[in-house]
């Protein structure tokens, strides 16, 4: 058996214990959500039961927990449906230079760098002099648009800069018009970039915190409302109430990972096919 180098195990060692620093509060929190009745907000447990899961669906004296699901659900399907179209836009318009498109480039990617919080406050100010006011679905919305939107607008970039016009020109050639031709050839051919772009809009909006503090107005998102409350409740219900919101994440980048796969495959298989027809 081949012996393996000392630096094989110092990596192993170092990766492991990267795994454990990043996913082991995750654990230990939803550990900590199981706890008894009696239980606390550490260890040792005090027994085990699902009480605090119980709890979380009863009224709660602090905070409005489904309520800012409810917003943050919302707002998080509208910054993806708006990131999405906006990114495609943009990577179709890009594929051909214009005037003024390199300094445009730079203007959106540079809400990158921007500290989140100085947008936030730019944000919020701006709806507040023009007398729009601050709201979740609206300043918050705009906000959020100036972190998702470079996102996308750089995978669509990678995207486009890799897609071969011959598919299109074979298809102009067979007498289909513009529309024809986005919506048959290019949008099936980039439709798993499309899948990765709304599963990046929808999660930085929905965990998304410093973007939103100043301009939510009176009624919080979840990633606020959980922050609010960790100054409020001293029981395991907020580890409870963390527990099925990783659950609730996992889930869906599950089923993103699900489609995208789906498509792969539908794609090959029709790929396939259509090689096999013309032997």
């Amino acid at each position: 058996m081949e012996k393996r180098p000392a630096s094989f195990y110092i990596l192993g060692t170092f990766f492991a214990l990267f795994m454990l620093f990043l996913y082991g509060p995750t654990i230990t929190i939803a550990i900590l959500s199981f706890q008894g009745p009696e239980g606390g907000l550490t260890f040792p447990m005090r027994g085990m039961s699902l009480n605090w899961f119980r709890e979380l669906f009863m009224e709660q004296a602090v905070g409005d927990i489904w309520g800012s699901f409810r917003r943050s659900l919302t707002l998080g399907l509208m910054v993806m449906v708006t990131t999405v179209v906006v990114s495609v836009m943009a990577g179709l318009a890009f594929r051909r230079r214009f005037p003024g498109s390199t300094v445009l480039f730079y203007l959106v990617i540079g809400a990158l760098v921007i500290p989140s919080i100085l947008v936030s406050l730019g944000v919020g100010l701006l709806f507040d002099r023009t007398g729009i006011g601050s709201h979740w679905a609206t300043s918050a919305f705009g906000a959020q648009l100036t972190w998702t939107l470079p996102f996308g607008i750089l995978i669509m970039f990678a995207v486009f800069n890799r897609f071969n016009p011959a598919y299109e020109e074979a298809a102009r050639d067979q007498g289909a018009s513009t529309w024809q031709v986005f919506a048959h050839v290019v949008l099936p051919l980039i439709a798993p970039a499309l899948v990765g772009v709304a599963l990046f809009g929808f999660t930085l909006s929905y965990d998304e915190i410093a973007r939103t503090i100043l301009v939510s107005g009176s009624r919080n998102t979840l990633p606020l409302e959980i922050w609010g409350m960790t100054t409020n409740v001293t029981s395991p219900v907020l580890y409870a109430l963390g527990t099925l919101t990783t659950i609730f994440s996992l889930t869906l980048v599950g089923l993103v990972i699900l489609s995208v796969t789906i498509m792969q495959r539908r794609r090959a298989r029709h790929g396939s096919d259509a090689g096999s027809g013309t032997m």
